[in-house]
Parts: structure tokens; sequence; C-alpha cells
């Protein structure tokens, strides 16, 4: 059932309109449902600190517009890390969506060297972080 779900929920995104963006995510979450591409923006509430364990991630939660949190984890050993980022900043993010109980997690916020995964990013005033 979740594997309908997933074609489903893979078929609207490719159909909609970054505009419809926070409802794609809204919906993941509703269903619990993984392994998506998404793209949004929200703002920072917490910063959290990088994960040193295997590949290092740059950490923080941000609230959606409908009140949604989802935790960034950006892999730092990829891709540049954002500096200077605080609570109330708007981040702009395009990865992947993994469901979880508090909201979510996007990762695959950067380019995979290998090629076989869809390139991800962050924007944080104006600097794209591939």
């Amino acid at each position: 059932m979740k594997h309908l779900a997933l074609i489903i929920a893979l078929s609207l995104f490719s159909l909609c309109s970054h505009s419809h963006d926070g409802q794609i995510i809204a919906q993941a979450y509703a269903s619990q449902i993984s392994d998506i591409q998404v793209r949004g923006s929200g703002v920072v509430i917490k910063l959290l600190p990088d994960d040193t364990v295997g590949s290092r991630h740059q950490r923080f939660i941000l609230k959606l517009a409908d009140g949604q949190t989802l935790l960034i984890a950006h892999n730092i050993d990829l891709a540049p890390k954002i500096d200077k980022l605080a609570i109330g900043d708007q981040v702009e993010f395009y990865g992947e969506y993994e469901w979880n109980p508090k909201g979510g997690v996007v990762h695959w916020t950067h380019h995979d060297p290998a090629g076989r995964h869809p390139n991800g990013w962050l924007k944080h005033k104006g600097v794209t972080y591939p």
C-alpha cells in the first residue's frame, strides 16, 4: 500500500508547480511517505550541532508556512556549509524527504558525485549551496 502511495505522490510531484510544493510535503508527512524529491522554503527555528559521525552534516530545523517542521541535514563533506545561519533566516531547499513523526528530514541537499541521485541544494540570502 505504501508503494502505491509513493507512486501517487511522485506522480503528483511531477505534475505540480512550485506553488504546491508545501502541499506535497504535507501530503508526504500525512501519508508517512519517504524517498521523494521535494522543494520548499521555511524559517530557521533551531540550530543544531553538526553531526560529525560518518559524513558530516550541518543540521537545523525549519518551520514551513503551514506550521510543519523539517530537519535539514546538509552534507558538508560534499557541499559548503551555510555560514552565519541564524534563527529567523529564510532558507529554500531541494532534496529528498524522509518521513519521521516530528515532521520529516530533508537530505541530499547537495550534488551527487556518483551521478545516481538528483542534485539538491540550499539557498540562503541569495547564495546557493549545491
